[in-house]
């Protein structure tokens, strides 16, 4: 039986086979790592768009960063359900928003939805109107309303999620659960700069279909070397994990080593995405 959001690959590698079955959960095959992407550039780059009458913020670059590296490397918009590899039918972050920006505030998880192609542009439109959803502290989103009709009525927490999960693994969870569960997303995304802390690595989640975890904290200094001499270069530090089942490290490496290039010259946003032929 066929999933709502993704399709079955039954191309891909023995060693991705195999691990399925070795590794059954995801917290099993977390490969986890640091990213310092430096600040000059982005605040360079928004700067210039700020005189020009455009206002992005570090976020939204990250975000257009992500769509892009995805779009370009599919092979990392992949999970695994029951052992098998499937690929996603879209690009969706999962992102945690403040009500009412408050750090003591309860939190509202939903997900974006991107188009591969989308631009900075884009991806800027859909933060701004997402982060208004979700922020207003009167608004209950239909991820929110789900968790409260579960949490009210005694005994449903549960029963409802051990059914989710045995329907989940079954591939007969409906596809409008899938729409509103932050679960069931390309990668799960905290912003954690935007309330002063350090970068940590998320964990992921066995429940769903979540194979990345990212997680930006605040400004730091990190020594590297230049011409020959040890300088401290202002940096935003990105913990990252990765289900490793689904790829190979090369593939992640390359993905994301193009994440970084893209940050650093933030120009290459404002086009769509480099497709490239991608192994089945």
């Amino acid at each position: 039986m066929g999933r709502a959001d993704g399709r079955r690959i039954k191309t891909a590698g023995f060693e991705y086979v195999v691990g399925a079955h070795i590794m059954p959960h995801r917290i099993d095959a977390m490969n986890m790592i640091t990213l310092d992407i430096p600040v000059e550039p982005m605040r360079h780059y928004l700067n210039k768009k700020r005189k020009e009458g455009k206002r992005y913020s570090h976020l939204a670059l990250f975000l257009a960063a992500i769509v892009h590296s995805i779009a370009e490397f599919p092979q990392t918009n992949r999970f695994i359900v029951n052992k098998r590899i499937y690929a996603r039918n879209e690009i969706a972050i999962g992102m945690v928003v403040l009500k009412g920006g408050k750090i003591d505030g309860v939190g509202a998880t939903d997900k974006m939805r991107f188009n591969p192609e989308s631009t900075l542009d884009d991806v800027n439109n859909v933060i701004n109107e997402y982060i208004e959803k979700n922020r207003d502290e009167e608004d209950v989103n239909s991820t929110d309303k789900a968790a409260e009709i579960l949490v009210k009525t005694p005994g449903l927490l549960r029963f409802g999620v051990s059914l989710a999960k045995w329907a989940d693994k079954h591939n007969l969870l409906p596809k409008a659960l899938i729409d509103v569960s932050p679960f069931h997303a390309t990668m799960m995304l905290t912003n954690l700069a935007s309330i002063n802390t350090r970068h940590i690595y998320h964990h992921v989640y066995d429940f769903g279909t979540t194979s990345l975890t990212m997680a930006i904290g605040k400004m730091r200094d990190v020594p590297k070397m230049k011409k020959g001499e040890v300088v401290l270069e202002r940096c935003i530090p990105i913990g990252l994990v990765m289900d490793d089942r689904i790829t190979s490290g090369a593939y992640y490496a390359v993905a994301f080593e193009r994440f970084q290039q893209l940050l650093e010259n933030p120009e290459l946003l404002e086009t769509p995405a480099v497709f490239k032929e991608d192994i089945p």
